[in-house]
């Protein structure tokens, strides 16, 4: 297939890049380096250098023999994005691209506006560049698990059957976002509802939630290849920060009581659930909405799982809590069905004490490179 991959630079984006060349896709990326200039700009780059896509790409030719066509621009631009679909003539496009930290939407109005802005402003462009240029073209939207907040009843599986005086329908599930960025989520998924209603488009939107790793079956033994590796309140994922913390002695940043439960996978389970649903593709008319992510835990635990697998390499890992930065239920129900991928074939990793050993092995490797400072931020949602 022909795929057009938003966000190519990213976390995510670039593995799922190398990962569906090497399935025998034709594979396009695009980026504006925003994660990048958001990261320099605020004191919070990765734990290692990452190269420029140019750069990547021609590595990974090298390495593969599989070609990927680099294209840098705004997706917020409908001159850009209009060509970039002419161009590319996408038969899937995933859509990664947009400002994906929720700490960073909370900063202050200027990171709220730029938040509000680009996520907004890309999808709906890319609704309306699909529409005009790949009419057939599924839209695989990276969604979030944190849509739906805690609620104190099951999560289903975006959809959810109501009964009320007698009457029954079908409805999105009620999401309460937990940040601003969560909140922009929300609208995407409401903005590709309405447009596939209107046009008959076909989109899976996949409720994510925090991914966690490096290592992928197309970079093992080359971490030129690697994606970004965040590691500070704004950008790290929890596992991938809690990681650091052990290696640099830093104790672990739990907030309030740390029961807060959400639903983790493993990177490669990332690659594996966007190659499935773009695969076994969505019906024209049709928004599929799937819940992505393998194991669930709270911040304690998966606190207590990383103190215990930094004794494998003789590491003196403390556990702090510390007061919540956040608004959010420090104690809460939490059940989420996710049957949808599993069925179409997702073969899971979980959470093993060799993943999390394998990962601090090669944060130990730049342990010289940590920045403390950039650890915490104590950025208030009040």
């Amino acid at each position: 297939m022909r795929v057009l991959i938003l966000g190519g630079d990213g976390y995510l984006g670039w593995p799922t890049a190398m990962n569906l060349t090497a399935s025998g896709h034709q594979v396009a990326v695009v980026d504006n380096y925003l994660r990048r200039n958001i990261c320099r700009e605020e004191d919070s780059e990765a734990l290692f250098n990452v190269p420029n896509l140019h750069d990547r790409v021609k590595l990974w030719k090298e390495i593969s023999g599989h070609k990927i066509d680099v294209h840098i621009g705004d997706l917020c631009e409908w001159d850009f994005i209009s060509n970039l679909f002419i161009q590319t003539k996408p038969e899937a496009v995933i859509h990664y691209a947009e400002q994906p930290s929720a700490p960073y939407s909370m900063l202050n109005r200027n990171a709220a506006t730029l938040t509000i802005k680009n996520n907004i402003n890309v999808t709906t462009n890319i609704i309306f560049a699909v529409k005009k240029y790949a009419s057939d073209a599924q839209i695989i939207k990276i969604g979030t698990m944190g849509e739906y907040g805690t609620p104190n009843i099951d999560i289903e599986e975006g959809w959810i059957d109501i009964e009320h005086k007698g009457r029954k329908q079908k409805f999105l599930y009620p999401r309460q976002a937990g940040s601003l960025y969560h909140t922009t989520k929300v609208m995407g998924t409401d903005l590709l509802w309405f447009y596939v209603r209107m046009w008959d488009l076909k989109v899976t939107d996949l409720m994510q939630g925090p991914v966690y790793g490096l290592h992928t079956d197309e970079n093992q033994g080359n971490e030129n290849l690697f994606p970004f590796f965040n590691y500070d309140e704004l950008f790290g994922t929890v596992v991938n920060r809690f990681i650091v913390q052990a290696v640099a002695g830093y104790p672990l940043t739990v907030y309030g009581k740390g029961g807060q439960t959400r639903g983790y996978l493993d990177i490669r389970d990332t690659l594996q659930c966007v190659k499935l649903s773009m695969e076994n593709p969505a019906k024209k008319g049709e928004l599929r909405i799937f819940n992505q992510f393998v194991e669930t835990f709270s911040v304690n635990q998966l606190a207590d799982k990383i103190q215990q697998a930094g004794k494998r390499f003789n590491l003196d890992v403390q556990i702090k809590p510390l007061p919540n930065p956040r608004k959010e239920a420090e104690d809460h129900y939490y059940n989420p069905a996710h049957t949808g991928l599993l069925d179409l074939g997702l073969k899971p990793h979980y959470l093993t004490e060799d993943i999390l050993s394998q990962m601090m092995e090669t944060v130990l490797r730049y342990k010289d490179k940590i920045k403390k400072s950039s650890i915490f931020r104590g950025v208030k949602w009040q």
